[in-house]
């Protein structure tokens, strides 16, 4: 009898690993703990405009924009969506004559951020878990 060639021989079937039980943040276990994220927040741009607020009181728009590296309309698109969430309020003012928006994170933006690096963290300690760390 001749051997099958590798190409054809069939795989066997094996069950799929059993998913690691994550603790969510307030230690309640499941495995989907990432669905617990803030999509909103999720987002590059987003992350890092709650992330830069979180450590000052307030940010101009220029700042913002030249700290994300990022475009004018980018920034105000993603800026917008955190408003309309009530996590960062705006403020238009002016200076000699020129306008000027600052963003400030409320009370509510940092909340969420909270929220968002508590589940971060459980992940990070669920993966790290699983590595055998």
């Amino acid at each position: 009898m001749v051997a099958e060639p590798a190409a054809r021989r069939r795989r066997t079937e094996r069950p799929a690993p059993a998913a690691p039980a994550l603790r969510g943040v307030k230690g309640e276990p499941g495995p989907d703990v990432a669905r617990g994220l803030d999509a909103l927040l999720h987002h590059r741009l987003r992350l890092g405009m709650v992330s830069a607020l979180a450590a000052v009181e307030s940010l101009a728009f220029n700042d913002l924009k030249r700290l994300l590296q990022t475009s004018d309309g980018n920034l105000s698109v993603h800026a917008r969506k955190l408003e309309d969430a009530g996590y960062v309020t705006c403020t238009k003012t002016f200076e000699n004559r020129r306008p000027r928006t600052d963003y400030r994170l409320t009370a509510r933006g940092r909340q969420a951020v909270g929220r968002y690096l508590g589940h971060m963290e459980a992940i990070i300690r669920a993966a790290r878990d699983t590595l055998g760390r």
